[in-house]
């Protein structure tokens, strides 16, 4: 019978099932920000030979993780543009959940799951692989290749960077992200994004439509009207501000 999980015990039991492998690992989130007992256990996975797939959908990964995943060197990773789902599985358990392979998500966010055992449910479980390989077939593998430079000039590259948008005002190459995809990239709930967004008079909310202000605008905001009303993307940028 599958089993039902709350934040800490899809962890607990993420961590557990890595750990366990002992042939097939595969992971698919979104996004990636590999916690340090994490990346241990799949860099001693990759030590014993075993099978490491990563699929995820946004390719702009942080440098870190981009430097840390060219290091491992026997791990496949493979891009899935359409990607929403949170799956992990192994040979023997699987578990599907609402929360990403993403740190601050194991950390802060509310989450919930399930956990599914090949003995107990082999039917459940074989459903799940099965949509795990139609997700690995239909997504482009990559090889993970970034150039290695320090944090500290990495960390001068993103504030250079952020500094220079400010400035120029020139938002015409950014990538526009609606709240929830800079919840996702942030780690922090889609009402935290817009608390922030409001307590900073860049948006507020009239009606069921979100409107941007002037200094929303200037910041790059751009209004669209979809199923619910209006509501306002960003440009992906604007995550500098929000994490500091």
């Amino acid at each position: 019978m599958a089993k039902f999980l709350n934040t800490t015990g899809v962890s607990y039991h993420l961590e557990e099932l890595i750990k366990s492998t002992k042939d097939r690992l595969i992971l698919i989130s979104p996004y990636l920000q590999f916690h340090n007992r994490i990346r241990d256990h799949i860099q001693n996975l990759n030590i014993q030979k075993r099978d490491i797939r990563i699929v995820y959908r946004e390719s702009k990964l942080q440098l870190e993780e981009s430097n840390w995943l060219e290091s491992q060197i026997g791990v496949r990773t493979s891009i899935c543009p359409t990607l929403h789902a949170k799956c992990y599985l192994n040979e023997n358990e699987a578990i599907v959940t609402s929360m990403n392979l993403y740190s601050f998500s194991q950390q802060n966010n509310d989450e919930m799951g399930i956990h599914v055992t090949k003995e107990k449910d082999p039917e459940l479980y074989h459903d799940i692989y099965e949509e795990a390989q139609r997700l690995l077939t239909i997504s482009e593998e990559i090889r993970v290749s970034v150039k290695k430079i320090d944090k500290k000039k990495s960390e001068q590259i993103i504030n250079e960077k952020a500094v220079l948008i400010e400035k120029e005002k020139d938002y015409s190459k950014s990538n526009y992200k609606t709240t929830k995809e800079l919840s996702e990239i942030t780690g922090l709930s889609s009402r935290q994004i817009n608390s922030w967004l409001v307590n900073n008079k860049l948006m507020y909310k009239e009606g069921d439509d979100w409107i941007s202000t002037k200094k929303g605008y200037d910041w790059g905001a751009v209004s669209k009207t979809g199923q619910y009303g209006k509501f306002i993307v960003w440009p992906e940028e604007i995550v500098y501000e929000i994490k500091k």
